[in-house]
């Protein structure tokens, strides 16, 4: 079953995007396949986990080292090649100004707890080394850089997001719980969606 999951997560991600052309589709679909798998494989991992956290020193450095990503994108967006059409395709995704906003607090407060809960959580393994899952948690959102930024940006991206998976792996092993990744997830999407925001 653990193996399902990602590959209808994939599927529901690339659904949205490329048949429906919607971001909220594919945002909604992604949690939505999560969601009903953990009902129905019912994993033995309380929710109270994802605020647990037993030393703050945990929370800062997640937080911090991650939030910084979205700082570095926002100051160095011209190296990464995006396209110049960049805000037509992301209009094209049904992302406004009307609802850009609300796009970003959703993404950034709620799609942390559900992602950490599910490839750290559930998919958690305690090993110090690269695990399978880090590099498939990393995959699905090369979907999402497709045609948006040049390809050894999307290169770099998916090893940031490997390294990423890795890095909250570690920290809920040693901190034992997974309070610390989502804050530090959350600082991520939060910094990387408003540095894509303000260029648009």
């Amino acid at each position: 079953m653990k193996w399902i999951v990602p590959a209808l997560a994939y599927l529901a991600v690339g659904l949205g995007l490329f048949q429906f052309h919607s971001a909220w589709g594919a945002l909604l679909g992604f949690h939505v396949v999560i969601i009903v798998s953990l009902m129905i494989v019912k994993p033995n991992i309380p929710v109270s986990i994802l605020f647990k956290s037993t030393n703050i020193k945990w929370i800062l450095l997640s937080v911090l080292f991650c939030g910084s990503g979205g700082v570095a994108l926002y100051f160095l967006w011209n190296i990464f090649g995006f396209a110049s059409n960049l805000p037509t395709q992301v209009e094209a995704l049904s992302l406004n100004p009307s609802n850009w906003l609300t796009f970003i607090a959703y993404f950034a407060i709620v799609n942390p707890f559900i992602e950490e809960y599910f490839w750290r959580g559930y998919l958690h393994n305690p090993t110090k080394n690269l695990y399978l899952y880090d590099f498939i948690y990393s995959g699905f959102h090369g979907l999402i850089l497709i045609g948006k930024v040049h390809s050894y940006s999307i290169l770099f991206g998916l090893s940031a997001l490997v390294f990423a998976g890795w890095l909250w792996r570690q920290i809920a092993r040693e901190d034992h719980g997974l309070l610390a990744p989502t804050l530090g997830h959350m600082a991520a999407d939060f910094t990387i969606l408003m540095a894509v925001y303000l260029h648009m």
